[in-house]
C-alpha cells in the first residue's frame, strides 16, 4: 500500500504547499474518524458515551476498605446421622451370632459433626448479620468472624427457606460496624458492583464486575427474581453481599451456574428488606394465599385462548374451599390484574399476593372466555404445606403423537390424581406434536380444547370435533398439578 502511495506521489509533482494541503486533509479526516467512536447513533440521535477522567475503570480501593468491616465469615457445625445400613438385627434367630460377631468390632457412630462455612453481612450496630438460609439451615453452633478477627457466637433469628434468606445475631456487645442497605429497585445493568466474602475459605475476599440483568428466574423457588452479576461469586461466597458505587448493599449473593463463568446471582436487597422486620421479630415470614395453579401465557396460549396479547397468568387449577374458589375462580381463567396492578406474568402475581397483608379483600380482574371482570378475593394465610409414568399397552396415537390409556384406580393411586376423571398419557411419541409440547408419559389429559374428558373416546372425540385442526389445548395435570400445553400440528 505504502508503495503505490509512493509512486502516486512521484508520478504526480507537487509543491510543498500541496503536500501540506493533502496531509492537512487526511489528518482532519483521521480526526472526525476518531470523533465519531466517541458517539453512537441510534435512530437519528446521538448518544454519547460516558468515560472517567482518564479513560480507566474506577478504583474501588476506598470502596473495599470501608465496607470490609462489615462483613463477615459464618461457620456452621451440624450435627448429621450416618449414611449406611445400620446394625442387623440381634433379635431374630441369628442373634446370638451377630451379637458375638459384632461386638468384637468398633461400632460406627450414629451421628458424627460436620462444618461449613459462607458469609454474611452486618445491617444493625447490634450485631444483626443477614445471610443465605443454606449457610445456617440445621445449624447447631454457628461462629462469627470478623475481618479483624475477632470471633462471636451467634444464634438464628429468623429463616425464609422460599427466598433463601436468613438473619443472625452475634452474642457480643457492639457497636459493630454495620452497612447501609440501598435501593436495588433503582439500580440498572451495567453499574459497577462489587462482591465482597469468602470464597473457598479465603477471607475478605473482594471482586468486581457491573450487573448484567435483573428480575431473573433460575428455577430456585417461586420468588425467584435475582440479580445478575459478572462479579466472581464462588462457593463461601454465599450471604456476602453486593455493593453498588455508593458503598449500600444491594443484594445477598446466593447461587451461581455450575462450569459458568461470569454468571452469578444475587437477591435484591428491596425482598431482604420487606421480610426482615417478620424474620427479626417472628422467626418467620407471613404471605398471602390464593389457592390457584398458574402458568405463564405464552404466544400459542394466547391464540388458543383468543386473548390479543400474550400476558397475563393462566389459572390452570383452582384449590377446593381455597380464597380463589370462594371468589369464583375457574379454571382456564387469566389473571389481569390485581389490587389495582396489571399482571404480566406469573411472577408478578405471586409476588404481590405474598405481599398482601393476611385478610385483605381486594379486586382480582380476570379475562374468562374473552370477557373481562373483577372479582373479590379475600387473601388468606399461605400454609407451611404445600401443595414415574405407569407402563401400559398402546391405545391411541394419533396425528398429534400421544399413546392414551383408561385412568383406573390403580393408576389414579399410581399418579396421585385428585380423582379419577380424564385419560392417561401413557406414552409420547419423539418429534411428534405432543413431544414438542412438552407432554409426558404419566400426565393425566383433563380437557380437551377447554371440554372436560372422562375417557380415551372422550379425547378422541374432542380431537374430531376441534375448532383448530393445527393445533390443541390440553389441560394437564402432573404431580398433582395442573398444567395448560398446546399442541400444534
Amino acid at each position: 500500500m505504502m508503495n503505490k502511495i509512493g509512486s502516486f506521489f512521484r508520478k504526480r509533482s507537487f509543491g510543498y504547499p500541496a503536500i501540506a494541503v493533502i496531509a492537512a486533509t487526511f489528518l482532519l479526516g483521521g480526526m472526525l474518524i476518531a470523533s465519531s467512536a466517541e458517539t453512537a447513533s441510534h435512530a437519528g440521535a446521538t448518544i454519547p458515551i460516558v468515560r472517567t477522567a482518564n479513560g480507566t475503570p474506577p478504583s474501588f480501593v476506598d470502596l473495599a476498605a470501608a465496607l470490609e468491616p462489615a462483613v463477615v465469615n459464618i461457620k456452621v457445625t451440624k450435627i448429621e446421622k450416618t449414611e449406611g445400613p445400620g446394625m442387623p438385627d440381634t433379635e431374630g434367630p441369628f442373634g446370638d451370632m451377630f451379637k458375638q460377631f459384632f461386638g468384637q468390632m468398633p461400632r460406627m457412630p450414629e451421628k458424627f459433626k460436620s462444618q461449613g462455612a459462607g458469609s454474611g453481612v452486618i445491617i444493625n450496630t447490634d450485631g444483626t448479620v443477614l445471610t443465605n438460609n443454606h449457610v445456617v439451615d440445621g445449624a447447631n453452633e454457628i461462629v462469627v468472624t470478623l475481618a479483624d478477627k475477632k470471633e462471636y457466637k451467634a444464634r438464628v433469628l429468623g429463616r425464609d427457606p422460599k427466598t433463601d434468606l436468613a438473619v443472625i445475631k452475634m452474642e457480643g456487645k457492639g457497636p459493630f460496624p454495620a452497612a447501609a442497605l440501598g435501593n436495588s429497585e433503582s439500580t440498572r445493568v451495567g453499574e459497577w458492583v462489587l462482591a465482597i466474602g469468602n470464597p473457598f475459605g479465603l477471607s475478605n475476599t473482594v471482586t468486581a464486575g457491573i450487573i448484567s440483568a435483573k428480575g431473573r428466574v433460575i428455577g430456585a423457588g417461586p420468588y425467584d427474581d435475582f440479580i445478575q452479576t459478572d462479579a466472581p461469586i464462588n462457593p463461601g461466597n454465599s450471604g456476602g453481599p453486593l455493593i453498588n458505587m455508593h458503598g449500600e448493599v444491594i443484594g445477598i449473593n446466593t447461587a451461581i451456574i455450575p462450569n459458568g463463568q461470569g454468571i452469578g446471582f444475587a437477591i435484591p436487597i428491596n425482598t431482604a428488606k420487606t421480610l426482615l422486620p417478620e424474620l427479626v421479630s417472628k422467626g418467620t415470614v407471613t404471605r398471602g394465599y390464593l389457592g390457584v395453579n398458574i402458568q405463564d401465557v405464552t404466544p400459542d396460549l394466547a391464540a388458543s385462548l383468543n386473548l390479543k396479547e400474550a400476558k397475563g397468568a393462566l389459572v390452570g387449577e383452582v384449590v377446593e374451599e381455597s380464597p380463589a374458589a370462594h371468589a369464583g375462580v375457574k379454571t382456564g381463567d387469566v389473571i389481569t390484574g390485581f389490587a389495582g396492578n396489571e399482571i404480566k406474568d406469573t411472577h408478578q402475581l405471586t409476588a404481590l399476593v405474598a405481599a398482601t397483608p393476611i385478610g385483605s379483600t381486594v379486586p382480582l380482574k380476570i379475562n374468562r372466555d374473552g370477557k373481562e371482570m373483577t372479582l373479590e378475593v379475600k387473601v388468606a394465610r399461605l400454609d407451611a404445606r404445600e401443595p414415574g409414568a405407569p407402563r401400559s399397552e398402546e391405545v391411541s396415537q394419533g396425528k398429534w403423537g400421544m399413546q392414551l390409556q383408561e385412568l383406573t384406580s390403580d393408576l389414579a393411586r399410581q399418579l396421585g390424581a385428585k380423582n379419577h376423571a380424564g385419560v392417561v398419557v401413557a406414552g409420547v411419541q419423539p418429534g411428534s406434536p405432543a413431544d414438542n409440547a412438552a407432554v409426558q408419559s404419566g400426565d393425566i389429559i383433563l380437557e380437551v380444547d377447554r371440554h372436560p374428558v372422562k375417557n380415551v373416546n372422550d379425547v378422541k372425540e374432542r380431537i374430531e370435533k376441534a375448532p383448530h385442526k393445527d393445533s390443541l389445548l390440553l389441560l394437564v395435570q402432573r404431580e398433582g398439578k395442573s398444567l395448560y400445553l398446546v399442541l400444534k400440528g
